[in-house]
């Protein structure tokens, strides 16, 4: 890979963690209870959907 491809794919990324953990914060109780999320942990569960 070229250094911008690996720059664009890392800013890519990024983007979608921070709309993740963002989605994961603004999610109403029932909805991530009945999913069985803990939003307290909001950050891991978005690196853990977007890193791997």
């Amino acid at each position: 890979m070229t250094l911008i491809t690996t720059i664009r794919k890392t800013i890519e990324k990024r983007a979608v963690y921070s709309r993740t953990l963002q989605e994961i914060k603004s999610m109403p109780l029932d909805v991530a209870l009945d999913l069985n999320i803990d939003r307290e942990n909001a950050a891991q569960i978005a690196r853990q959907a977007v890193y791997g």
